[in-house]
């Protein structure tokens, strides 16, 4: 991702909404990095995805969170470059980077509700891939 917001790509934009779930509460688990390098490993729409880009949207991530108004800039950058079909998509990746670690913090609840309003996830659908996200991490 030089300069240019141009050049991030659908792929960097679903890793940037589950580093900025990570990154939420300010500190990023090893289960909710160990959860997105899984997804990103094993999901289809990663197949052309270079992982060498992780850590470059990372950064980008952080640099926005540092800034005053760098959530609204990083939601504009994934609107942009994010196909409105992946919304969803993107939705469920966050949801599952969040249950990763066991506790859904507040951070992450507001985040993810921003999420919801940002990519205009259906209520009733949000309801849906939460649910599935908690029966996918739950422990015995």
């Amino acid at each position: 991702m030089s300069n240019s917001p141009h050049s991030m790509t659908p792929q960097d934009a679903l890793v940037a909404v589950m580093i900025a779930v990570s990154a939420s509460d300010e500190l990023m688990r090893t289960s909710e990095l160990v959860t997105i390098e899984r997804i990103v490993n094993h999901l289809p729409v990663f197949a052309s995805f270079d992982q060498d880009r992780i850590p470059q949207v990372s950064r980008t991530v952080l640099e926005l969170f540092a800034e005053e108004e760098g959530l609204d800039a990083l939601f504009g950058l994934i609107r942009e470059c994010l196909p409105d079909r992946l919304n969803e998509t993107a939705y469920a990746l966050a949801c599952d980077v969040a249950a990763a670690d066991g506790t859904l913090r507040e951070a992450e609840l507001r985040l993810l509700e921003e999420i919801r309003y940002e990519l205009n996830i259906d209520r009733l659908h949000a309801a849906a891939i939460e649910r599935a996200a908690r029966a996918r991490h739950l422990t015995l």
